[in-house]
């Protein structure tokens, strides 16, 4: 089984090359597509030929979109840059597919121990469980099934939070994959963990009441 890698990118150039060891060496079946939003640093130099590289206009869900569109497998599974992935995560995905599943997501973990950062790893991972996956995640989907729901919403911010909002929707269950992606936590090095979780809890909360996604990007730039 083909599966289709995108990754969108933008200035890039701290955590490229080693995403693209990492890509290297993953075992599977790969097509594996970055996404640019228009990067100014020297990214795009850095992954040159070694990886196909598509121009789409600036924004994580058009990046997205734009791999999709451009994908030749039958199953997507969309990635962040600076994000550590599981050895065997084509094996996993394809037998998920084979299963029956429509879509998922993997475990998180994070690359920062510190205080609270044990309750942040559970919560993510059960709010997941209940069909809400994030990007950072590493959400994989039918191809069929991604365009038959029109693709991530186009939005500056909680594309992903639409999206499996719409999967609930639409009752489509999600399937969390055992393997674990492991993540950037440097939003909360500098900023005391229970809080920052409370603020992205109540952007979800405000998005769902209505508040206008503007301003609810430039509340998420607070706390990143």
């Amino acid at each position: 089984m083909k599966i289709t890698m995108i990754i969108p990118i933008y200035n890039e150039s701290k955590t490229i090359d080693t995403m693209m060891d990492q890509l290297d060496t993953l075992p599977g079946d790969w097509e594996i597509l970055f996404a640019d939003g228009g990067s100014r640093d020297d990214t795009l130099e850095k992954i040159g030929t070694r990886y196909r590289c598509l121009k789409s206009p600036k924004g994580r869900a058009n990046q997205m979109n734009h791999g999709a569109a451009n994908a030749s497998s039958d199953v997507l599974w969309f990635i962040h840059c600076d994000s550590v992935l599981p050895k065997d995560a084509h094996a996993q995905i394809g037998a998920a597919v084979e299963n029956g599943a429509s879509w998922g997501c993997f475990h998180i973990g994070f690359d920062y121990d510190g205080p609270f950062m044990g309750c942040n790893t559970y919560f993510s991972n059960r709010r997941a469980k209940k069909g809400i996956a994030f990007g950072d995640q590493g959400i994989w989907v039918k191809k069929d099934v991604f365009d038959a729901m029109g693709g991530f919403p186009n939005l500056p911010i909680m594309e992903d939070y639409e999206f499996s909002l719409r999967m609930q929707k639409a009752q489509l269950p999600i399937c969390q994959l055992p393997g674990t992606i492991i993540t950037s936590g440097r939003r909360y090095e500098t900023r005391f963990p229970p809080l920052t979780m409370w603020q992205m809890f109540r952007l979800r909360c405000l998005y769902r009441k209505g508040m206008d996604i503007e301003e609810i990007a430039r509340r998420y730039k607070d706390i990143r």
